[in-house]
């Protein structure tokens, strides 16, 4: 496996392995706000050659679930100061996944009790978890303008925070049914304007919100991430082997660090936004869409077939922390505990134990 070790350029920054720990919701941000447990779980995977934080909204109004970490408040970003400072000080890099999750939400996640927005008046069909119990999503509030265009802004304000924390860059969610996906989609986004109808003019918001980031922190500093023909939070693509292309190659000229692909059994449109995108790729490979998690096996299979530069991995990192160390070893690897994802202390998140302190 030693494609997994080799040395790969993402923006300005030279990763000393393709092993990307991919985002994976916590939900033990009580506030918004993440905490010295949080830094020590990125710290103690410090060894990948980057790190992708867990989804972090870049506004009130972003936030999908309870619990999950903001980063549109200087509070938030002094927070997070402490986590990027011991991954650096781990020698690691650490990219912020900004989420906003648009219809993926509810009233009793904001202050004022407001509607989610969406590009259109489109329920998700499905349920958010609450400490109440399960409620439906409602039907969101379909986006003005206005409202588009102070959205790219939040988009803009969380990455200038993300520089003031420390990160080495952003990663833009367009992915698994969250608000730049839905804008993506035709049965998500019903628009009549210039943000719906056409593929050149659904894919116009990620493209506007990649540019306005870009501008402000540096193309070098931004990935995105996307999930062709993904169906989670009520998704239904029916024309991704044209969407994504034209994503890829509308994003081409801002010379983005890398794009993310979350493959969800769409092995041939994998190859297609590897064909139209001139960038790094990093792939969370799923070729049938059965694959519970992506093996050290998969990762390399997929390195050698040049179908992108890393490999983002999620479950094997959550539950070893040394993954790198693991796999040179060729195992063991701990088993993690489904019970721990979401929520809770530091059992399942800082307590699985490393090879060395078997």
């Amino acid at each position: 496996m030693n494609e997994l070790f080799e040395q790969v350029t993402l923006g300005k920054l030279d990763l000393p392995n393709r092993l990307v720990m991919a985002p994976m919701t916590r939900s033990r941000a009580v506030g918004g706000l993440v905490t010295d447990l949080t830094a020590g779980y990125y710290a103690q995977r410090a060894g990948a050659g980057l790190i992708i934080t867990e989804g972090t909204q870049p506004s009130v109004i972003g936030q999908g679930y309870i619990d999950t970490p903001g980063l549109h408040t200087r509070e938030q970003a002094e927070a997070w100061r402490r986590v990027t400072d011991a991954v650096h000080e781990r020698g690691g890099r650490i990219f912020v996944q900004l989420m906003h999750s648009g219809r993926v939400g509810h009233p009793c996640l904001y202050p004022d009790g407001a509607l989610p927005v969406a590009p259109s008046a489109i329920a998700s069909g499905g349920q958010i978890y609450t400490h109440d119990g399960m409620l439906d999503h409602p039907t969101p509030r379909p986006m003005t303008l206005d409202d588009i265009a102070s959205t790219v802004e939040d988009f803009v304000t969380a990455a200038t925070y993300a520089m003031e924390a420390g990160f080495d860059g952003v990663e833009l969610h367009a992915a698994n049914g969250y608000l730049l996906h839905q804008f993506l989609c035709g049965s998500a986004n019903a628009r009549s304007d210039a943000y719906g109808g056409s593929v050149e003019n659904r894919i116009r918001f990620a493209v506007e919100v990649a540019q306005a980031v870009s501008d402000a922190i540096g193309p070098e500093r931004v990935g995105m991430r996307i999930s062709p023909a993904n169906g989670n939070n009520g998704i239904n693509e029916r024309d991704s082997a044209d969407v994504y292309p034209a994503l890829m190659r509308a994003l081409a000229p801002y010379e983005l660090a890398y794009v993310h692909v979350m493959e969800f059994g769409s092995r041939e449109i994998t190859k297609l936004v590897r064909a139209a995108w001139p960038g790094t790729l990093i792939l969370n490979p799923h070729a049938t869409g059965q694959e519970a998690k992506v093996t050290p096996e998969a990762a390399t299979a997929v390195l050698r077939e040049g179908l992108c530069d890393a490999v983002s991995l999620a479950t094997l990192w959550l539950a070893n922390p040394d993954l790198p160390e693991r796999i040179r070893a060729g195992g063991p690897y701990n088993e993690a505990d489904p019970s721990t994802f979401y929520g809770g202390d530091h059992r399942g998140y800082t307590d699985y134990p490393t090879v060395a302190a078997r």
